[in-house]
Formats: structure tokens, C-alpha cells, sequence
């Protein structure tokens, strides 16, 4: 169990990457700020021994994929709230953010993967095992998944 203290320090520190991924996951504002709400609650309940922060930041990313899992498929979840409701911009500069909701009108399936290994900085075997799929289906869809912005932003 983590002290008060410990836990303190994890929200400070993966708060913001737990609702990045959420919001990735819903493109809502209000999903994202439930499910991050719900990975912190868990993270407080939890009796898991972290060794180090990256064990952390493993499980924290693992329990948020599940926990967005189980809210999508909840069907009073079935809402979408536009992107321009954002409390904050997701990226700083405009070209990030213009990239930012490219990568966001992607199909969920190609937009998680993009996400994880590009933002986030995990492999694909890494992204794979977070998301329960097989490397080469991750490399698929980040391969795909590329195709598609560079089309999507040529367009543009």
C-alpha cells in the first residue's frame, strides 16, 4: 500500500499522461477526467509493490487501458464532447496541435498505438503487451496508422 505521501508524488508526476491517454482513448473531456479519476483511485487502493517508477508507470498505463476498456463499453458512455471544450491545449505550439487533432481523428485503433510509442515513447512490443495485442499487429497499425495522418495532413 502507498503511503500518502508516495501517492501524492504518482499523481504529480503521471496524472497528466493517465488523462492524455483517457482522452486519446474518448476524445471527451468529461470520459477522460472520469477514467484518470478512477486509474488514481485505484492507484490509492492498490496493494502492488512498485520497484521503481517506470514499474509504476507500466501499471499505471496498463490500468487506464483497462479502465477506458470497461467505461467504452458502457453504453451511457456513448457520448463525445468536441476536442475545443479542452480545459488546456494537449501541445503548446500550433503545428503540435494541428498534428495533436490529426492523430486524434483517426480510428481508435491506429490512434492509441501512435500515442503510446510516439508520445509516450514505449516499443511496439511494449505497446503491444499494454494493449493485449501481438507485436506485429502493433507495427501494423503504427504502419497504417502513419499512412493515414500523412494522407490525412497532405490533404490539409
Amino acid at each position: 500500500m502507498l503511503t500518502e505521501r508516495e501517492f501524492t508524488d504518482a499523481v504529480e508526476r503521471y496524472l497528466d499522461m493517465v488523462y492524455r491517454i483517457a482522452l486519446n482513448w474518448f476524445r471527451s473531456v468529461s470520459d477522460a477526467e472520469d477514467a484518470a479519476q478512477e486509474v488514481m483511485l485505484r492507484l490509492w487502493k492498490t496493494d502492488t509493490a512498485f520497484g521503481d517508477d517506470g514499474g509504476m508507470r507500466y501499471w499505471l498505463v496498463r490500468v487506464t487501458v483497462n479502465v477506458c476498456r470497461d467505461m467504452a463499453r458502457n453504453p451511457w458512455r456513448r457520448r463525445t464532447v468536441s476536442l475545443d471544450s479542452c480545459p488546456e491545449p494537449v501541445f503548446r505550439e500550433p503545428a503540435q496541435s494541428a498534428l495533436f487533432q490529426a492523430v486524434m481523428d483517426l480510428p481508435s485503433k491506429y490512434r492509441l498505438p501512435l500515442y503510446l510509442h510516439y508520445y509516450e515513447g514505449y516499443s511496439s512490443a511494449e505497446v503491444g503487451e499494454l494493449l493485449g495485442v501481438k507485436t506485429s499487429t502493433v507495427l501494423t497499425r503504427l504502419s497504417r496508422g502513419r499512412a493515414k495522418l500523412k494522407a490525412q495532413l497532405e490533404e490539409e
